[in-house]
């Protein structure tokens, strides 16, 4: 009964969740305007039939699940990919990863009948949903056609566990629909079970977040950034947020009193933002370039307003800062920096790498700050302490390493789910 109020309500909701992703994200970006059928249900190539089919919601899961998509190719040459997710970046980010040796379509909205129809017309073998991507209408349905359903690299913080418990019978359903849940630790693994799953369907695998590796085009990339900027201090501020923004050129505007050679490098998390980013640098008086364009040398800020760069732009810096954490977003991938030997600055907001801040910060590999004059104190005196910003780099290159394997123990899962 749970399931079906559920139903009814995303139903009733569905003219406004379809005009709200035309219309208003549509406006911000066109890439939100194609494909639109697919938010539906409708999946055009038949090839995708029998696919093994894969969810990652965003660019950010795309670039986090990439390795291991990979070695899911290289261990299963014979079946085919579908690859889902629920933005146009994310779709970019596919596309750009893997090309055609992939399919690929958003995955439809979870009203009953969308999701329904995908499943019917796809019919997996297998349904890979990444961390918490959990989905009633699309559980059930792939159980009804016999498909198992496996949530990977799976995660459920303190403040959505909370917001599961409020809807106990929903969320129990739920967990009855996951055959096995791949989970980052133990605590989230208490969560799952608390809303219902049954811990014989759980196993600890770790985070594949830690499984990142700068791989050699990248390192030319890096290196030919390096020798555009020259001989400059330099930090970085990744996937910042508005209103968070306006913090960071603030702080660099304080940072560049004492160091007024400074370069910062910011990345906005979405496309739509690096036009806003660029007009609050005009409006300051700030002379900026874009990644996109002509590098000048005397620029004060480097607008990365491209897609798919930031993990070797990281590398550039001496210190980073990582954006959605000085606003209440919950931070983004910390892990990125780490990979460079790229000490972590953040803000207070980091329930979304809950399972990643306390030993980062444990092991001198991270600092957090409160507001843009803290932040710009902490980047002041990384910039200029060499030594000092080494040592948080390699502090934070030493807990990724040390919490690396996940993608091994996660692909026994999938081969065993595979396999039956």
């Amino acid at each position: 009964m749970i399931r079906y109020l559920y139903s009814l309500l995303l139903l009733l909701l569905s003219p406004f969740i379809a005009f709200y992703l035309y219309q208003v994200r549509g406006k911000k970006n066109t890439g939100y305007r194609a494909h639109f059928g697919e938010r539906f249900g409708r999946v055009k190539n038949k090839t995708t039939k029998n696919s093994i089919v894969m969810h990652c919601a965003s660019v950010g899961e795309v670039l986090a699940a990439s390795p291991l998509i990979k070695r899911i190719q290289h261990a299963h040459p014979n079946e085919r990919l579908l690859i889902t997710c629920n933005t146009p970046t994310g779709r970019a980010e596919i596309q750009k990863q893997f090309g055609d040796t992939v399919d690929m379509c958003y995955l439809p909205l979870d009203i009953a009948f969308a999701a329904r129809k995908f499943i019917k017309t796809v019919k997996p073998k297998l349904l890979i949903v990444l961390e918490t991507e959990l989905w009633p209408n699309l559980f059930y349905y792939a159980k009804q056609n016999q498909c198992p359903v496996t949530v990977v690299n799976a995660r459920l913080s303190e403040k959505s566990y909370q917001g599961y418990k409020r809807f106990t019978s929903l969320s129990r359903q739920l967990m009855q629909h996951i055959d096995v849940l791949a989970s980052h630790n133990e605590e989230d693994s208490r969560r799952f079970i608390a809303l219902g799953l049954d811990a014989s369907r759980v196993q600890l695998t770790g985070s594949i977040k830690f499984d990142i590796h700068i791989d050699d085009g990248d390192k030319l990339k890096l290196s030919a950034l390096k020798t555009q900027i020259g001989d400059r201090p330099v930090w970085i501020a990744g996937s910042t947020h508005p209103n968070e923004h306006e913090q960071v050129i603030a702080a660099h505007q304080l940072i560049l009193q004492k160091y007024p050679k400074a370069l910062l490098i910011i990345a906005p998390r979405h496309p739509e933002q690096f036009d806003a980013v660029a007009h609050i640098l005009s409006g300051e008086n700030i002379n900026y370039s874009r990644r996109s364009s002509s590098y000048e040398k005397e620029c004060q800020v480097l607008l990365a307003d491209t897609l798919g760069e930031l993990k070797f732009l990281y590398g550039g810096a001496s210190v980073a800062f990582i954006g959605g954490s000085l606003i209440e977003r919950g931070g983004h991938n910390p892990l990125e920096a780490a990979a460079s030997a790229i000490g972590v600055i953040s803000g207070p907001s980091t329930y979304n790498f809950s399972h990643i801040y306390p030993e980062l910060m444990a092991m001198n590999g991270a600092i957090l700050c409160q507001n843009e004059k803290e932040l710009a104190t902490q980047i002041t005196s990384y910039l200029g302490d060499v030594q000092s910003a080494q040592i948080l780099g390699q502090n934070a290159f030493t807990c990724l390493a040390k919490n690396q394997g996940a993608i091994n123990r996660t692909l026994k899962v999938i081969n065993a789910l595979l396999e039956q």
